[in-house]
């Protein structure tokens, strides 16, 4: 490394935040200007380790090593060369990645890991900044047409391989935008849509074709796609989300969380919501329902609004500060984490099963019955909770917002008249990322499941390497260490 005791000089630093009561006035990005000399310090904590397990604690495969020798020695071109030669959006995973690189991080063993997430942003800003982010169109053109269903990160990191490859791509959205998840689940304060317009133009200029408001299925039959390309991906999202099957769940003011994510996103971007349909948190005792990151993105969501107050509930148990021995390094470190949304002000409570909606006089939810619960180990040796006589309570509730997760992606339309073979779970089936039908493959949320976006950019590509291989023999496209990888 460039520094070889770097780790031994430097301690960890990141980017301050802006105060938390100014920024929940606002959409804007939540992090200060970082100059360049602490970049390069951090970059200099890289150890010489060995055998780099960040490799393996990353999705994508980053060569984070390597990235982080260049930041170190200034030469920004070499490190955004580096960190695009496997991430084709650095400037999302840099932003929105829970960093799983990091907890494999040999460092991290006894001391704060390297600050790679915030490298891999400074390195895409810093080469958007010095001009090195260029559109790159392919040298010849395949002859070969392919189509994606669905714009969010798998969609887009394979058309982005598929163009690279020579062949020409056309991205189908549902949506009146382009960019799936990113664009309609993720809070701008987390990440502006300018930075994902910006990567969209460069695309577009790099010959990739976008087509909204065309939902495969209902507004163009998936049998009929199929027969006018040489390859179709699949690429939507795991968008089914899972109910709470309580008593009082059908009163008003009750709503999924990407309801509510969702249309906030639009507001930001201009839109007028219908005041019929709108989703408010204004003066409002905010219920959460969910401790996952969709649940945190809707508490910093409320809080934006003028919520009267946000608490969030969770039906598991709050997680350790620090990792178990069940949980060791180098695996994703099962810790508590506190979101940028907690730090604006929320009430967090762990261990609660949610009981009853109790309604006001007019079909409005007013309250939340939960009671508490503690895990036990069953007979069946699996986790089991029991309640906790005593303490069923009522918690104030003008807003609930359901953020349980996905069960599946929406496939019923697709696989209408073309039978698709889809797994147990709902999501599609695929061996190397191809289907039972000869020219169709999938890739992201709709094939894994609900996952992170750098999994979904991850499966973008390497479904587009399929596809290459299953169009023209062979691909010379990027391969991820398949060890590394979950394929089915």
């Amino acid at each position: 490394m460039g520094k070889p005791t770097g780790f031994l000089e430097f301690d960890r630093e990141l980017p301050e935040k802006r105060d938390p009561k100014t920024r929940i006035n606002d959409y804007k990005e939540l992090y200060l200007d970082f100059d360049d000399k602490k970049t390069n310090q951090q970059a200099a904590r890289c150890m010489d380790c060995g055998i780099p397990f960040c490799h393996t604690g990353c999705p994508l495969g980053n060569i984070i090593p390597e990235f982080n020798d260049a930041v170190y020695h200034e030469d920004w071109e070499m490190a955004i060369d580096i960190l695009q030669s496997t991430n084709n959006f650095p400037e999302f995973t840099g932003r929105i990645c829970p960093a799983p690189c990091e907890s494999s991080c040999v460092l991290g063993i006894n001391k704060p890991p390297v600050a790679i997430e915030h490298i891999e942003k400074m390195i895409i800003e810093k080469a958007f900044s010095l001009g090195l982010v260029k559109p790159m169109t392919p040298e010849f053109r395949t002859g070969k047409k392919v189509a994606v269903v669905g714009s969010g990160p798998s969609g887009l990191a394979a058309a982005a391989q598929l163009n690279k490859a020579g062949h020409s791509v056309i991205v189908f959205e549902r949506s009146d935008r382009i960019g799936g998840l990113l664009r309609y689940g993720i809070p701008d304060f987390k990440l502006e849509k300018q930075i994902l317009d910006r990567r969209l133009e460069i695309m577009q200029a790099e010959g990739i074709a976008f087509k909204t408001g065309v939902n495969i299925g209902i507004d163009l039959p998936f049998y009929t796609l199929i027969n006018e390309v040489d390859a179709v991906v699949l690429c939507g999202g795991s968008t089914m989300p899972r109910d709470l099957n309580i008593k009082g769940r059908e009163l008003k003011g009750i709503h999924f969380a990407m309801e509510f994510l969702t249309q906030q996103n639009k507001r930001v971007a201009g839109d007028t919501i219908p005041e019929e349909s709108s989703i408010s948190a204004k003066g409002k005792h905010v219920l959460v329902i969910g401790g996952g990151d969709t649940g945190s993105d809707c508490v910093g969501t409320s809080n934006r609004h003028g919520a009267k107050s946000v608490t969030q509930i969770e039906l598991l148990s709050k997680p350790p500060t620090e990792r178990t021995e069940s949980n060791p390094w180098p695996n994703y470190a099962m810790v508590l984490k506190t979101s940028t949304s907690h730090e604006e002000g929320v009430d967090r409570q762990w261990s609660i099963l949610t009981k009853e909606f109790i309604s006001d006089k007019k079909g409005n939810v007013k309250y939340l019955r939960v009671v508490d619960i503690k895990w036990e180990i069953g007979y069946t040796g699996k986790p089991e909770f029991i309640e906790i006589p005593g303490t069923e309570r009522d918690l104030p509730c003008d807003l609930a917002l359901l953020a349980i997760g996905f069960v599946h992606g929406e496939t019923e339309k697709i696989t209408e008249k073309v039978d698709v073979e889809l797994d147990a779970r709902g999501n599609i089936n695929t061996t190397n990322y191809k289907t039972n039908i000869e020219n169709v493959f999938a890739a992201g949320d709709m094939r894994r499941g609900q996952s992170l976006v750098v999994w979904a950019i991850a499966e973008g590509r390497e479904a587009a390497r399929e596809v290459d291989k299953y169009l023209m023999g062979e691909s010379l496209l990027e391969a991820r260490d398949e060890s590394l990888m979950d394929v089915n």
